[in-house]
């Protein structure tokens, strides 16, 4: 590895990177993370520090979506502008994961919430906020992305049944490790320290008042960012943190912090899905019937697991609801995929007949 590489070691580049970049090492390219994302511009950590980025208009006229533009955690192929102190961004190099989801609303779009994280911290806190079903939903989410799931259990200081929450959570995520906190007790948080090594990306993701922005500045040794209180009535609590952002830690490691999410909508996770609920698919493989919906066929395995309490019968309404979701979804992508595809053949069209009247001409 050289130089270069060892350099941007700390801000998680390694050898799978160095070797997608070497179309670009004969030009005067370089290599750099996306920190922050604004409305036309990027900031990045680079070789020789922090700067302003924007794409070039090629790499804008061929992203044929989202998510073929940069996203906070990518990393990307940099070349510096002569007459500006800002950078122009060629490319984005192969993501080694990526946590996505849909977009809000009724628009079928992906979005990609960070891109190149190690670790995803799922934090909810041991208040009103607790929800196992909401754990199973990010869990989902979390296996498809190819990052390695933590579950957070925040304000462990507010719970007086700490044990019993822990038991509920791993209920829902088998294997996944769980860790209840307190920051303003210092309880827990030395069991932390593992996931942010030298060159690792840790994203942060939960509710709004789950405790990111607190946890960021402990991390920090500083406050770094805003904290609000939650609403006493219901534990909730409004946006801290308004935009996506990359920071790097003074002992090593990455946070990727990220806004509360007021909704986590499904995006092609199927996979995760199978991740998340292994357990109810294995029993499921036990139907009579290979194409068995659990309705009313006769010897359905897990009619027989519901009704011996061997599946949890909430866990599996979930299961269910989010099987709905995804399939719904694929089939959302499907149209759109449809309409996108007659949209440019129409296009290409267009200019074949304006080409061809200019030729007669």
């Amino acid at each position: 590895m050289n130089s270069r590489a060892h350099n941007l070691s700390t801000l998680g580049w390694g050898e799978y990177f160095e070797a997608h970049f070497q179309p670009y090492e004969a030009s005067d390219f370089n290599a750099a993370r996306i920190v922050l994302e604004y409305k036309d511009t990027y900031r990045v950590y680079a070789e020789d520090g922090e700067q302003s980025a924007e794409i070039t208009g090629k790499m804008r006229h061929d992203a044929a979506n989202r998510k073929d533009l940069p996203a906070v955690g990518d990393w990307v192929v940099i070349r510096p502008r002569p007459e500006g102190n800002i950078a122009m961004i060629h490319a984005v190099l192969p993501r080694r994961s990526a946590f996505t989801r849909k977009v809000a609303g009724s628009r079928v779009e992906e979005q990609i919430v960070g891109a190149n994280i190690d670790t995803v911290f799922l934090i909810t806190s041991l208040n009103q906020d607790f929800n196992p079903r909401r754990i199973e939903r990010y869990l989902t989410v979390a296996w498809d992305s190819g990052a390695s799931p933590v579950i957070i259990l925040s304000k462990a200081d507010l719970c007086e049944e700490v044990e019993e929450q822990i038991a509920a959570i791993q209920n829902a995520a088998a294997g996944v490790p769980v860790h209840a906190v307190s920051v303003t007790k210092h309880s827990g948080l030395d069991e932390l320290a593992q996931y942010f090594r030298h060159g690792q990306t840790v994203a942060l993701l939960g509710s709004s008042g789950v405790g990111k922005s607190t946890l960021i500045n402990h991390l920090l040794g500083h406050d770094y960012q805003r904290v609000q209180e939650v609403r006493e009535q219901d534990d909730r609590g409004r946006h801290t943190t308004t935009r996506r952002e990359l920071i790097l830690l003074p002992q090593g490691g990455l946070v990727l912090d990220t806004p509360g999410m007021r909704e986590l909508q499904l995006w092609d996770a199927e996979g995760g899905l199978h991740r998340a609920f292994e357990e109810i698919e294995a029993v499921a493989r036990s139907c009579y019937f290979s194409d068995c919906c659990h309705k009313d066929e006769p010897r359905c395995a897990i009619r027989e697991a519901l009704a011996e309490g061997i599946i949890d019968a909430a866990r599996y309404g979930n299961y269910e609801k989010l099987q709905k979701e995804l399939n719904y979804v694929s089939r959302k992508q499907d149209i759109s995929a449809q309409v996108t595809e007659k949209k440019r053949w129409k296009k290409l069209t267009r200019l074949a007949s304006q080409r061809a009247r200019i030729k007669r001409s």
